[in-house]
């Protein structure tokens, strides 16, 4: 089942993101992103009670232009629920969302092979916040809804959360 997430879910999350991320450290983030930043659409994945997955969209601008976007980003699943399609059952629910709430184009910072199925192509005119690794450049991507809108160009302007250079390198 897939639901909104709720301030109950906080403590389900917090120890989600250890188990499929043991090599990386996303609570603060998650926390920022759910506790402090408005505008973030949170995805809950639950079987039964159990939660095993989650997925967060973050309101953004590009610089110089009003229109809405969003980022994609964190999306875990639990690591002994992973390659049961509950992270492509998130993602396809959040896209639907955002593209529901106006939204015209959703980044991310991942593996193209992955997000290439939901229609995410490699970025070419909005710049991530911070230069990315040379080898990640390939993982910056987006798609977009409305594809008669005109190109727009500049750099994604992100909220506080993600206003982290770390966060856009490799460490």
């Amino acid at each position: 089942m897939i639901r909104d997430g709720a301030p109950d879910d906080l403590a389900d999350i917090d120890r989600l993101y250890p188990d499929a991320f043991p090599d990386e450290e996303l609570r603060p983030l998650v926390r920022s992103l759910l506790c402090d930043t408005p505008g973030v659409l949170s995805l809950v994945a639950a079987v039964g009670a159990r939660l095993v997955g989650h997925v967060a969209f973050t309101r953004c601008r590009v610089t110089g232009g009003g229109d809405a976007v969003a980022l994609l980003a964190p999306l875990a699943v639990a690591s002994t629920c992973q390659k049961r399609g509950i992270g492509s059952a998130l993602v396809r629910a959040g896209l639907d969302r955002q593209r529901s709430a106006g939204v015209g184009q959703v980044f991310v910072l991942g593996d193209p092979a992955y997000y290439g199925r939901f229609g995410f192509e490699p970025e070419q005119w909005i710049a991530p916040p911070f230069p990315l690794p040379e080898e990640w450049h390939d993982a910056w991507r987006s798609v977009t809804f409305d594809v008669a809108a005109p190109t727009r160009r500049g750099v994604l302007d992100v909220p506080e959360a993600w206003n982290d250079p770390a966060l856009w390198s490799e460490g």
